[in-house]
């Protein structure tokens, strides 16, 4: 049996303030801090992780919080809205929230029949509370103050935004072996059956909007799903059949990584299972230490001082 995409991995945003941005996804959203490390690239950066209570594939939200990053700008070649699923009945509890702790947000709407309730980060990024015709059995991070009977169970869809979606729809389809479920004007959700979580690419053609600028408060790239090595490989050698260029394999600790720019301009990922986020702190202790990259494990009395404190 060939090898499957298994719906989203995780996201990846950039954020301002590394403060900010971590009390927003604890504190307001409820989430589960999941790992605390830095850029690969930049170790003078953090890169934050908040999912469930185990980092599940489909839940993970990430972000590199440049301190002065300027303000980005939505728009074509860009993935602009992350959503995630919430129980029926949970937007009068979302809409208190945000007013308490002045979050910028609509008036919940509905797409595809779906309830939804769209709001913003504190650096812009546009997010989806979602309620799923389908039931979503996963079971959520909770707090003190967001319980299981509104928390959020992980992503639901996330939305690109193109020019034209066509070379997009075809990597979607014919690689990674998304069907289309319906069309609603110039929107258009594909589906993997492979999940019951996470399972949505919607995409938005709009030929007449401007190039996006990725920046603060935009989606970096998006990561989609593989059980293993394998698998990754499989679908690497495919892309290469197609004249993509993905990247060798990329070991990130906590998953493996090949990564390529779709037709569309968004920046894609496949990532592994493997070895997941336990793999250096105990289920327990998630999030509760720096955890560094072994490249990086040198600097780290510089980085220890360096780095803002968060909690």
């Amino acid at each position: 049996m060939e090898p499957r995409i298994l719906g989203l991995h995780h996201v990846t945003a950039i954020a301002g303030n590394a403060r900010r941005n971590y009390d927003f996804y604890t504190n307001v959203l409820g989430l589960r801090f999941v790992k605390k490390t830095v850029n690969f690239d930049d170790p003078g950066t953090y890169h934050f992780y908040f999912g469930d209570e185990t980092g599940s594939a489909g839940t993970i939200l990430t972000f590199f919080p440049w301190e002065h990053i300027t303000q980005g700008r939505r728009g074509t070649g860009q993935a602009t809205e992350v959503g995630y699923s919430v129980p029926a009945g949970s937007f009068d509890f979302w809409i208190k929230r945000f007013e308490q702790y002045g979050v910028t947000y609509n008036k919940p709407s509905e797409k595809f029949g779906e309830p939804y309730l769209t709001f913003l980060d504190p650096d812009g990024l546009k997010l989806e509370l979602i309620v799923s015709k389908t039931e979503d059995a996963r079971t959520p991070w909770t707090t003190a103050e967001v319980g299981a009977e509104v928390a959020t169970k992980g992503f639901h869809t996330v939305t690109l935004t193109l020019a034209s979606i066509k070379a997009t729809a075809d990597i979607l389809t014919e690689v990674f072996g998304y069907t289309l479920l319906e069309s609603h004007v110039n929107r258009h959700r594909y589906m993997t059956d492979t999940v019951q979580g996470a399972a949505y690419i919607d995409l938005v053609e709009a030929p007449g909007e401007a190039r996006s600028v990725t920046a603060g408060g935009s989606v970096h790239h998006i990561a989609f799903r593989v059980k293993d090595d394998e698998a990754e490989l499989y679908f690497r050698k495919k892309l290469l059949e197609r004249g993509l260029q993905p990247t060798p394999q990329i070991d990130r600790d906590y998953f493996h990584s090949v990564y390529f720019r779709e037709p569309g301009g968004v920046l894609f990922e496949i990532a592994t299972e493997n070895p997941g986020f336990t793999v250096d702190e105990p289920l327990a202790e998630l999030g509760t230490h720096l955890m560094l990259p072994k490249q990086h494990e040198h600097l780290r009395a510089r980085l220890e001082t360096h780095l803002p404190p968060i909690g």
